[in-house]
């Protein structure tokens, strides 16, 4: 990184004086850099106006999750689920950011019952009564991204595994209590997994979040089974999604090896997951996608 002057312009396009904007804000990265800390660079910190392209890519990801939670039901496949995100985003004028993403062929994922993540829809894939499924939408609007995914229960489910859903949501919130300018992400992994394990619940290790936004997935890795007071330094200007996978079971996955995606809980256990997009502001965080 190319050290300024005091009276040079500031790194973030502001037109101020480095001296005036962001020095002292640099100045206190370091020291956090200085103490061994891992700390983000200034190309993993949104502009205002970057955040406000996330925002409206953000509305359309939301709308489009709005529009599944009406008309998701029994006996629909989910193969029904990608026609209307790809339809729904196309007619919004977005695209949506799975479609051949390292060669991913749908649009959207949907992950049914002891699938964690990634599942593919398929017209062979009828949702039935008791079923779980996460729904992952992610879309591109005027070169911005945004991603998010959120939990449907279809008729008749287990109450245990109603607990899970709902513990998996309220690992987001408890991870969202941390989020705030000078804290580490792992303070807010160590919440989100203390309060899965404290209800008999596993966190898959080897996925996580990301940062987002200018692309699909940017650094920093989001873990959320670290401890507090490590992984990277949490600033104003980072965006990044909080996505937690909680098992009913031991958290140990495994991929599909005839698609390359579905990954599946090893015990065959349910797993639930919910996604949000969050950016750090001066004092705390805003959620921009959900």
């Amino acid at each position: 990184m190319k050290k300024l002057g005091r009276n040079d312009p500031c790194w973030c396009g502001s037109g101020r004086k480095y001296k005036a904007c962001h020095m002292a804000f640099d100045e206190r990265i370091e020291g956090y850099a200085l103490q061994g800390h891992i700390v983000p660079d200034h190309d993993m910190l949104k502009t205002p106006e970057q955040i406000e392209g996330i925002r409206q890519s953000s509305r359309l990801n939301i709308a489009i999750l709005d529009e599944i939670e009406r008309q998701i039901h029994i006996g629909m496949s989910t193969e029904e689920i990608d026609r209307i995100v790809r339809e729904m985003t196309a007619d919004m004028g977005g695209v949506a950011a799975p479609l051949g993403y390292e060669g991913y062929p749908k649009s959207v994922c949907t992950s049914v019952n002891d699938v964690v993540c990634h599942g593919i829809p398929s017209s062979g894939q009828l949702l039935r009564d008791g079923d779980i499924v996460n729904v992952d939408v992610s879309t591109i609007y005027r070169g911005y991204y945004s991603d998010s995914s959120r939990m449907f229960l279809l008729g008749d489910v287990p109450p245990e595994t109603r607990r899970l859903v709902q513990t998996a949501r309220e690992c987001v919130d408890v991870g969202l209590e941390q989020v705030k300018p000078w804290n580490f992400l792992g303070d807010m992994a160590q919440a989100i997994n203390d309060h899965a394990r404290a209800n008999g619940y596993s966190v898959v290790r080897e996925i996580g979040g990301h940062g987002v936004g200018l692309e699909f997935h940017e650094e920093p890795f989001v873990s959320y089974v670290t401890k507090a007071g490590t992984e990277m330094l949490m600033v104003p200007g980072m965006v990044f999604t909080i996505e937690p996978m909680v098992n009913m079971g031991k958290a140990d996955i495994v991929i599909d090896d005839e698609d390359g995606w579905t990954v599946t809980t090893e015990d065959g256990s349910p797993s639930a997951q919910w996604e949000v997009t969050v950016a750090v502001t001066e004092d705390g965080y805003e959620i921009l996608t959900y």
